[in-house]
């Protein structure tokens, strides 16, 4: 007996000569996916503290929809009684890395936030750790176990993180934690991270904007996150952020600035990053307005770059007005928003059947959300994808991964991996359903 996945297939492709969503439609209403759980994934939960649900950016929140249109395919119907089916195995899918870049202003009006900065990261990383992801956290801020200090007879709060995280009790890196020892300006993050990033003119460690070299802590899979804590306006724009072309610092000649983060040269490894943030936003709807501390004093600026930076990436803020009552909410936010973020590896390993052998000529791969399955066809290679939904072997005489393409894997990532509720199913023993080309 078919799978009943397999068998809508070939039911829908009988009516409409395509490959969709496995919905009971075309078939015999009797029959259901094989699949049958809630279909609602997790969302962001309201936050207290100064943080409402408006203040995490969901790009979509709603259920996710396994369908897609495929080319035409190679074979025709299979009878719903056919008995090619041996069996059916759930693929392990493999989430990748995640590095989280944290850039804390210095300046001596930030002593409350950098103190809940230190006492709250090793929950915020356990929290990060408790959904099984691989995470890196990144520290850009200074970095000592006296504070506060001079630095050019200005007062400064440094910052340093204790154990676990950290690697001991002199603010030591850790397994899962460097810290890049860099005085960051109020009105400056934006452009020190980039600068010290590529280690250009002017944020090289041992000048006054400079850093130690922190890029090679980064891992190029890894799907990233960057949070700002400040209580005043960058002087970068977000569009020079993401897309600057290079050269001398718009603020400053005398500075250079690499690329944004988004030009081609960082070769896609801040492609879909998530920006989040606490600073001096005051109104849900007006980005100037600037929020109000506990005795009637306000903040420098209400960071009107870093709610377009926010918003643009549906990360989570929070107002540094608020005080401590606002750090758990957000650290808890951010934690979501990392979860929500990360992917999977858009290369699967095959499972080994329960019953049978692998042929490779008989293997079909299935998408299962939430009571609807979606049949995706194989294509010949890498070079074959195009824009189409689709799968091909890592060899094709002896396979051991189903690489999906692009399109399929970002329908997948919307799906399935940590809290969400879809998975990949390998079916064995039918005739492999290939795109026509």
């Amino acid at each position: 007996m078919l799978p009943k996945g397999v068998a809508l297939a070939s039911r829908i492709s009988a009516c409409f000569g395509l490959f969709v969503p496995l919905v009971a439609a075309c078939a015999n209403g009797n029959e259901k996916s094989p699949d049958n759980r809630d279909s609602a994934v997790g969302d962001i939960s309201s936050l207290d503290g100064g943080m409402s649900d408006s203040d995490i950016v969901d790009a979509d929140s709603s259920t996710p929809d396994a369908a897609f249109d495929v080319g035409p395919t190679d074979t025709g119907p299979i009878e719903l009684d056919a008995a090619c089916a041996i069996a059916t195995e759930t693929a392990k899918t493999e989430a990748l890395p995640v590095d989280i870049i944290w850039v804390v202003d210095n300046s001596s009006s930030m002593q409350p936030a950098v103190a809940e900065v230190k006492a709250g990261l090793n929950d915020f990383a356990t929290a990060i750790g408790a959904k099984s992801l691989d995470y890196k956290v990144i520290m850009l801020a200074i970095k000592s176990e006296t504070s506060p200090i001079t630095v050019g007879g200005g007062t400064r709060y440094p910052v340093c993180i204790p154990p676990p995280l950290s690697g001991d009790t002199h603010c030591g890196d850790g397994p899962r934690f460097h810290h890049s020892n860099v005085d960051i300006k109020s009105t400056q993050p934006l452009e020190q991270f980039l600068g010290s990033l590529a280690q250009t003119a002017g944020y090289k460690a041992g000048e006054a904007r400079g850093a130690d070299v922190w890029a090679d802590q980064l891992r190029p899979a890894a799907t990233k996150t960057i949070v700002v804590v400040t209580d005043d306006e960058t002087r970068l724009s977000a569009v020079d952020f993401e897309t600057f072309p290079g050269g001398p610092n718009p603020n400053n000649s005398a500075l250079i600035l690499p690329p944004g983060i988004l030009d081609p040269s960082w070769k896609g490894q801040f492609d879909g990053y998530v920006f989040s943030a606490l600073y001096g936003w005051g109104s849900e709807t007006t980005a100037s307005t600037v929020c109000t501390y506990s005795d009637g004093s306000k903040p420098a600026s209400s960071g009107p770059t870093y709610t377009t930076l926010v918003k643009k990436t549906s990360g989570a803020r929070a107002q540094i007005c608020a005080g401590a009552t606002a750090w758990k909410p957000f650290f808890d936010a951010i934690a979501t928003a990392v979860v929500k973020a990360s992917k999977l590896s858009c290369d699967v390993s095959i499972p080994i059947p329960s019953k049978g052998t692998l042929d490779p000529g008989a293997i079909n791969v299935q998408l299962v959300v939430g009571g609807v399955t979606t049949l995706i066809p194989k294509v010949k290679d890498a070079a074959s994808c195009g824009k189409d939904v689709g799968w091909y072997y890592d060899s094709d005489a002896t396979p051991t991964k189903v690489l999906l393409c692009p399109a399929a894997c970002d329908a997948v990532n919307s799906s399935v991996g940590v809290d969400k509720l879809g998975k990949i199913d390998i079916l064995f023993g039918c005739k492999t359903i290939s795109v026509i080309k």
